[in-house]
């Protein structure tokens, strides 16, 4: 057996000689011709520094002594296990491989929406989605809470906030809160005055998530906002409050009635007070024009008594005697009673005509 072992090297010898031979020559056969592999290139004394650089780079190019911090993001750098108090800013950084490893936590605004139905949206980076927030009323009546929180990670204790809370925090400070609070605050009335007091109650639970946040330790979370979205009160609560707003609607519509009835009787009573009014006006008018005319007649009466001196009426006297010629002229059976003095009118009878007479003055 030894000896077959040796013809077959032997043999392989002899045919690797032959095809170096063939292949070195000039007019060589038709044998096959093998590969040889690429020589190295020659550095001289230092091709093995060289070498021993190389494959430093390509040691550090695998495992990658670098990272990159994104804004919006910050970076926790562990060595050996062990967190560094001050964290990654944006940028480029290098650390020791295998010794260091970085952890890049977000510091951009996210959000918890606690909702009875899950929106569309909630599987969105940043936006978390909760069952609403169930609590018992004063009346232990259980209410449903949907809130909207906004918060972010504080960048200035981000290391140790990760350090004390782990990369869970959320689950450990945002969430237990955001209920203990809204739990004591809904806890303190009933539920019928819920709806009533909407606004006052979305500033008391926001206030009161903000301020147990901030005494934490190294303020872990910095608070952005919390919207009070919702109140869903039980069935029985909801026909009682529509009930009682029935009834209300109802009274005020009633006062609505009366008041409509007392403007439109002081309506009327005005018109009347004006109709009234305008016809005391009105005689009080007619009264002072009589009044005013009377005073003038005998304003015009005296200043004419003054005026008829013994001359006057004789001269007037004259001038009807003077007309009774003329009319004794046309009628000479006429007769004429004159009275001395002109106290009465004198008289013309016409004695043709006893009903006709004439009165001059």
């Amino acid at each position: 057996m030894a000896s077959d072992m040796n013809d077959y090297f032997n043999k392989k010898k002899s045919e690797g000689g032959g095809q170096k031979k063939s292949s070195g020559g000039s007019g060589g056969g038709n044998g096959p011709t093998v590969p040889q592999m690429p020589k190295m290139p020659d550095f001289g004394g230092k091709s093995g520094l060289v070498y021993f650089l190389i494959a430093v780079v390509v040691m550090l190019v695998l495992a990658k002594p670098f990272t990159i911090i994104e804004e919006g993001q910050r970076g926790i750098l562990s060595t050996n296990g062990k967190y560094q108090d001050q964290a990654l800013l944006p940028g480029l950084h290098f650390i020791v491989p295998i010794i260091q490893k970085v952890y890049v936590v977000d510091t951009k605004v996210r959000i918890i929406n606690y909702a009875n139905r899950i929106e569309n949206n909630s599987n969105t980076s940043g936006i978390v989605a909760k069952q609403a927030i169930t609590v018992l009323d004063k009346r232990s009546l259980p209410v449903s809470i949907e809130l909207t929180v906004q918060y972010r990670l504080n960048s200035e204790f981000a290391a140790q906030t990760i350090s004390n809370w782990g990369f869970s925090w959320e689950d450990k400070i945002i969430n237990p809160v955001v209920r203990d609070v809204v739990r004591n605050v809904i806890g303190k009335y009933d539920a019928e005055a819920l709806t009533q007091m909407r606004n006052d109650l979305g500033s008391e639970i926001e206030a009161g998530i903000r301020d147990s946040v901030a005494n934490l330790k190294n303020t872990p979370a910095v608070l952005q906002s919390v919207q009070l979205r919702d109140i869903v009160l039980p069935t029985k609560v909801k026909e009682q409050i529509e009930a009682v707003q029935i009834a209300k609607q109802a009274v005020q519509k009633a006062e609505q009635d009366v008041q409509r009835v007392k403007q439109e009787a002081l309506k009327r009573a005005a018109e009347a007070r004006g109709v009234a009014q305008q016809a005391r006006i009105e005689a009080q008018g007619k009264a002072d024009a009589i009044t005013i005319n009377a005073d003038a007649k005998a304003k015009a009466n005296i200043l004419i008594s003054k005026s008829l001196t013994p001359r006057l009426l004789q001269l007037e006297q004259i001038k009807v005697q003077g007309k009774f010629n003329e009319a004794l002229r046309v009628n000479r059976d006429a007769k004429i009673f004159l009275t001395p003095g002109g106290s009465t009118p004198n008289i013309w009878v016409d004695t043709k005509n006893a009903r006709q007479r004439t009165t001059a003055k």
